[in-house]
């Protein structure tokens, strides 16, 4: 089950050549791995790709920071009062470029980009004689160029300007790297995804679950084209997903793309994988401290219990991401509540909120406790609380939504949109993401302004909690006067700042290069 990250081995850490003499009394281990004796075969080879994927479970991303970063700063999260330290920095926009998560953030793309990068480098030395190797070998170059893609893109996105590592390359030239333009960075990705695209498979068998598609490699294209605006060519690549010989399709139940079931859920675009913990194979609590912080194997996400509102309680939703599920009604303007509010959060039912949970437990159904703004709203999406009145450990097998179709549907209809067309294609992909949790349909989505706000909410209140928030907003360029507002109304701050629009350099990487310190501006980005 789901073991594509069930093998993460430490294969890629390339070994340091010391310079030393050889003698009697300082041999070399000649069964120590090294760049030149490993990745000799399709096995190594494919270790080497599955320990690149293993880094979405490292610190800064999907085990445990990725959802707070980015919940808490797209304001669709808020702190509760056991959250403190420096996760309270993110929550209240104080933070500097010493971030721990952001600081992890940074670390870990560039792992994913150095272990992909080997990946390419080793797969130029390998060259296998058997036909199924030497197609296995492509696909795991683009496998390498779909992770690296990922890793640059929030590279341009967050940070601007950034070292650009298009190559393996040990040597002193290329240890301190200047800032690339953000322009070529984003080229970079574009090249590097339309490269993977015709080397990855449509699909794999139930042990390759978990890797990366050629739809995932389409999509993630499609989103960096939307992330820069070109429109067109995002439309694009987004309408290949909905044809042959793609079958994506929305999920009839919502819920269950949030589940412990959810591996081969047809909405499944690209997923975080997180297995069942095995206690003999690793730490339960390997989430505070990445998937190889024990030296074992460990694949699940910490969200479950630090979201809980029966177990760490960190967070809330908002009091404004809850009042964004009602607004008014498509077909006559009264006040309407979203349905999948009660798929997105426990509240009253004023709210549109779940108002029970325990529903399979042996006990049955119970009140959720807290019901109302005063005992606040806490978060349903991605917990357990249907099967279990507690979860009691961080150990969450539910799998993380990359890109799901849900997502591709609205960001299509924003292409649409965009480029000043907001007739029957745009709304129909709005309205059959609504149909599947039974809300009215729009019949028009009007104007060019009224249908981009329709959009906007849509994407608010479809991908709630799904860290998509922070990069609407973001890109939509409307990032410091939503959170402003909302935060003035809700706890009278206005924190976000310019300076917000771009994350900070971390300041282990300028302290480790001199040549990206002397480039950074307003000692902030």
């Amino acid at each position: 089950m789901k073991k594509i990250l069930l093998y993460i081995v430490a294969v890629v850490t390339v070994s340091v050549n010391w310079h030393c003499k050889k003698s009697l009394i300082d041999p070399s281990n000649p069964n120590a791995y090294t760049l030149d004796s490993y990745f000799k075969n399709d096995n190594e080879m494919n270790q080497a790709v599955v320990a690149t994927y293993g880094t979405f479970l490292h610190q800064g991303l999907w085990a445990r920071d990725y959802y707070f970063i980015f919940d808490l700063l797209g304001y669709e999260a808020k702190n509760d009062a056991p959250m403190q330290g420096d996760l309270l920095q993110l929550a209240q926009y104080n933070f500097g470029n010493n971030q721990p998560q952001l600081s992890q953030l940074w670390a870990s793309l560039y792992r994913m980009i150095f272990r992909s990068n080997v990946v390419i480098d080793r797969a130029e030395v390998w060259q296998p004689t058997v036909p199924a190797e030497q197609q296995r070998k492509k696909q795991y170059v683009a496998e390498a160029r779909f992770l690296k893609s990922y890793a640059n893109l929030h590279l341009a996105f967050l940070y601007g300007d950034a070292p650009l590592r298009t190559s393996y390359d040990s040597t002193l030239a290329n240890r301190y790297p200047s800032r690339t333009p953000v322009s070529e960075i984003w080229r970079t990705v574009e090249a590097d995804l339309t490269l993977a695209i015709p080397d990855l498979p449509v699909s794999y068998p139930a042990a390759g679950l978990g890797r990366a598609t050629q739809g995932a490699a389409i999509a993630l294209l499609g989103k960096a084209y939307l992330y820069q605006k070109k429109w067109a060519a995002a439309q694009t690549e987004f309408t290949k997903l909905t044809k042959a010989p793609f079958t994506y399709i929305l999920s009839p139940n919502y819920l269950d793309v949030f589940s412990t079931t959810n591996q081969s859920n047809p909405e499944n675009i690209f997923q975080v994988m997180n297995g069942v913990w095995d206690q003999a194979a690793g730490d339960a609590y390997f989430a505070y401290g990445g998937v190889e912080a024990f030296g074992r194997r460990a694949t699940h996400s910490a969200r479950a219990q630090e979201y809980g509102f029966n177990d760490f309680k960190n967070v809330f939703i908002t009091t404004s991401a809850v009042r964004a599920f009602t607004y008014p009604s498509p077909v006559d303007g009264t006040t309407y509540r979203d349905p999948r509010a009660r798929f997105t959060f426990y509240g009253d039912a004023a709210s549109g909120g779940q108002t029970v949970f325990c529903q399979q437990c042996t006990t049955g159904p119970v009140n959720f406790p807290f019901a109302g703004a005063n005992g606040g709203y806490r978060w349903l999406k991605y917990e357990y609380y249907n099967q279990r009145a507690s979860f009691g450990g961080p150990q969450s097998t539910i799998n993380g939504q990359v890109i799901r179709y849900a997502d591709v549907l609205l960001m299509l209809a924003e292409t649409y949109i965009q480029q000043g067309n907001t007739g029957s294609q745009p709304l129909a992909l709005i309205d059959s993401v609504r149909s599947r949790s039974g809300a009215a349909l729009y019949t028009s989505l009007g104007s060019i302004a009224n249908a981009m706000q329709i959009l906007m909410r849509e994407r608010q209140l479809e991908l709630a909690g799904e860290q998509s928030r922070y990069f609407d907003l973001i890109r939509w360029g409307i990032a410091k006067e939503t959170i402003n507002t909302l935060r003035q109304a809700e706890d009278g701050t206005q924190p976000f700042q310019d300076k917000n629009l771009l994350f900070p350099i971390p300041l282990g990487e300028r302290n480790a290069n001199p040549n990206v310190n002397a480039q950074v501006r307003d000692e902030w980005n």
